[in-house]
């Protein structure tokens, strides 16, 4: 393929995507090369091959996208590139992010315990940077001790785009974190001196750890369903936003780079709808309206 591998040097080193991201666009790239070894079809059928991947609406989106840069990428280097024009988006049906309570939660801290003082300590700080700062997996795992500031109570995380962001420590997790790195940590870490979190083999852990983990952890607390990741991260946007906090302060906690990310969470229920208009409302304030 065209200019293929050069393309993908181009997001490492000069867009600074991960390694994960890099992947999926590697992914993607593979199926439109898998799908122009027939030069007789008509790009539109390009849709038909994705539905035959079995690939939802969003997932379709994401190749798309990806192409879309790879093609904006050709014409930088003066390629012509007629199939840009052709390339629209699928219709996505946005869907209200799943994300776990404070009593899943609980259930789940309680299920991370282990015979293993040391590895419990270590679950439960897993699960509170999870929950309590929405922590990507990514950003969890790539935690280095250099990253914790004591003094000031905060920790430093760098996510997408090699972006790095400062979070304040609830004071809960602050003092987890002390406790861990001083009883916990030198029991567990055999090989690498820096990171903060080890798998059980003593190494920094992997996204397949962390998933393992919490599917233990899931399974063990009586879900049907196994607790992602990302259902934390919404719980704890979810929480912050029902307790008070502005749209401005979670972007900044999770790390958006669009407030547009953030508003999805501004979406309620019907029955807290109909409880804060009773409580809230002008109208409601009246004794005698009628």
């Amino acid at each position: 393929m065209i200019l293929y591998e050069e393309f993908l040097r181009e997001l490492q080193f000069g867009r600074n995507y991960s390694a994960h991201t890099i992947s999926a666009y590697k992914r993607d790239l593979d199926r439109w090369k898998e799908f122009s070894k027939n030069k007789k079809k008509n790009i539109q059928e390009f849709y038909e091959f994705l539905d035959k991947k079995k690939l939802s609406a969003r997932s379709q989106a994401r190749v798309i996208s990806c192409l879309r840069s790879y093609f904006q990428f050709l014409q930088r280097q003066g390629k012509r590139c007629v199939e840009i024009k052709h390339l629209s988006l699928p219709k996505i049906q946005h869907k209200l992010p799943q994300f776990i309570s404070l009593k899943e939660f609980k259930a789940l801290w309680k299920a991370s315990r282990e015979d293993s003082k040391h590895q419990s300590l270590r679950n439960e700080l897993v699960l509170s940077f999870l929950y309590g700062l929405g922590c990507r997996v990514s950003e969890l795992i790539s935690l280095n001790i250099q990253d914790f500031n004591e003094t000031e109570a905060w920790i430093s995380v760098v996510g997408k785009g090699n972006k790095q962001r400062l979070l304040p420590l609830p004071e809960k997790l602050y003092q987890l974190l002390i406790v861990y790195l001083k009883n916990s940590r030198p029991f567990l870490g055999k090989t690498e001196k820096s990171c903060l979190i080890f798998n059980n083999r003593g190494h920094r852990p992997s996204r397949v750890d962390i998933w393992r983990w919490l599917k233990k952890w899931s399974l063990k607390a009586g879900f049907d369903k196994v607790k992602n990741p990302h259902s934390f991260r919404h719980g704890c946007a979810t929480g912050l936003l029902e307790k008070g906090a502005d749209l401005r302060t979670i972007q900044k906690l999770l790390g958006h780079s669009n407030i547009q990310t953030t508003q999805i969470y501004t979406s309620v229920n019907p029955k807290k709808l109909k409880s804060a208009i009773k409580k809230h409302h002008p109208l409601s304030q009246l004794k005698h309206l009628i």
